[in-house]
């Protein structure tokens, strides 16, 4: 397989979108980008900078910031690095997932990300997992999937990855923060999150990662 193919991976929060495309990226052999933790890179650097006043955000100091901004991933061990900071964990922390759709639907938060992992499929190819992978950022991807599950599968996913990373919260919490990201993602104005028309649609509510990965590797191959 060419190594600098594109596989775009799209679809809902929790529905094993980055699981997958690192599954993908060992079996391939090209690397794995997580383009939601660019998005809570940012969403934490505006938090701890106090760009969030009340709830509101001082978008023209987020402006103004972004041009000193550094992130990337490291390709050995998957985490991502804010101004030589791993800041793996802390992206998944309750106050940055309350906020990140919202830093997300800003249009000046997204051109700014689109050039960079434009800038990283140039070099090597990628395996990139998203919102609007194959409809806005790469449209011509070699390969692209839409992944949905149900609603309460994905809140129960997501409640069990954060009891284990040791994080307070009920499931209740987590159940309404996806219900607001749902419509929030599907309703920006910038690069709303939808199915590429030449998309794989997959359910995985019912699947397991195995399951998922083997139907990936059949669609892959046989095109």
């Amino acid at each position: 397989m060419n190594s600098r193919i594109v596989i775009a991976i799209d679809g809902y929060a929790s529905t094993g979108k980055s699981t997958l495309a690192k599954m993908l990226s060992r079996q391939y052999q090209i690397p794995f980008i997580d383009s939601g933790s660019l998005y809570r890179g940012i969403t934490l650097y505006a938090l701890e900078k106090g760009f969030f006043k009340d709830d509101k955000l001082d978008q023209e100091a987020l402006s103004e910031a972004l041009g000193g901004l550094n992130l990337r991933f490291d390709n050995e061990t998957g985490g991502l690095y804010l101004n030589a900071e791993n800041v793996s964990q802390k992206i998944r922390l309750p106050q940055v997932s309350d906020r990140v759709s919202n830093i997300a639907a800003l249009t000046m938060v997204r051109e700014f990300l689109l050039h960079q992992l434009r800038h990283m499929a140039s070099e090597n190819g990628l395996v990139i997992d998203g919102r609007d992978i194959g409809t806005v950022v790469f449209p011509n991807a070699d390969y692209k999937f839409f992944f949905t599950a149900r609603l309460e599968v994905r809140a129960r996913r997501r409640y069990e990855e954060l009891k284990a990373l040791g994080q307070n919260t009920t499931f209740e919490e987590v159940l309404n923060n996806l219900i607001v990201r749902d419509q929030i993602d599907s309703s920006r104005e910038t690069a709303p999150l939808r199915k590429a028309d030449d998309a794989f649609e997959i359910d995985t509510s019912k699947l397991t990662k195995e399951q998922v990965f083997a139907d990936l590797l059949e669609k892959i191959d046989a095109k």
